[in-house]
């Protein structure tokens, strides 16, 4: 297009950095937006693949959304993409990251989530239980024991943890969202989906949400229904724009 392509970054979701690799996994999550007439810019978070810095964590720390967010500002520099037609990705905690970035950026015209993590640091701290066979529920018991020896508990220190959280900044969204979630989800509780959607509803925000009855994290069994609505979505939102 004379104007540059539309562009969808695209924000994975965990996967642990030494098992990271830039050209494996969402193969075809790339694929369906790029064969729909959108640039994909995927970045590798820092630490992950061949990216510089060190991999810390989505959640005590900022970093991988200003790596995001810096994708962004690097890809409305690039010619052949059309700087104000850029949507948004993610899928789990890129789902998060998706959020976080949407209300720092107003000028990202649309979100699209899929099983996310994207709520307030009480549900992610307090509400997200991970079944006993999971490798990460060490890993979050010993986070939310640290956190709060060093911040206190949600309860105890509500402004603190208000503050850093991208829930409560969701009337500063510049574009609308769309969530899909599994029901069947045993990573993350769909409820993370429904809590997002109503937070968004009360501060008078567009937003989709649709529910896939018994399928898992990574919407397998309704992957096409679910890939063709994001489409659609970012078409209407982000490639129509200006035509």
């Amino acid at each position: 297009p004379d104007s540059g392509w539309p562009v969808v970054i695209f924000n994975h979701g965990y996967i642990p950095p030494e098992q990271y690799r830039t050209t494996e996994r969402y193969i075809a999550y790339v694929d369906g937006f790029a064969r729909n007439g959108y640039i994909v810019l995927r970045s590798d978070y820092r630490g992950h693949g061949s990216s510089e810095g060190e991999a810390e964590s989505a959640y005590r720390t900022p970093d991988y959304s200003v790596d995001v967010l810096n994708a962004v500002g690097s890809i409305r520099r690039y010619a052949k993409a059309d700087s104000n037609r850029i949507g948004m990705w993610g899928h789990s905690m890129g789902g998060y990251i998706t959020l976080r970035s949407m209300v720092v950026d107003s000028q990202i015209k649309a979100g699209v989530i899929w099983a996310g993590t994207a709520v307030s640091y009480e549900d992610l701290l307090l509400n997200w239980t991970r079944p006993s066979w999971s490798p990460w529920r060490d890993l979050a018991e010993r986070w939310r024991i640290a956190s709060f020896a060093e911040f206190g508990t949600p309860d105890e220190n509500p402004a603190f943890w208000d503050s850093i959280s991208a829930n409560t900044y969701v009337a500063d969204l510049g574009g609308p969202l769309q969530l899909h979630h599994g029901t069947a989800d045993y990573s993350v509780p769909v409820s993370f989906s429904s809590i997002l959607y109503s937070e968004v509803q009360a501060a008078g925000g567009e937003i989709e949400y649709y529910s896939y009855p018994g399928d898992d994290h990574n919407l397998s069994g309704y992957f096409t229904t679910a890939m063709n609505r994001s489409i659609a979505f970012f078409d209407e939102h982000v490639k129509n724009l200006s035509e």
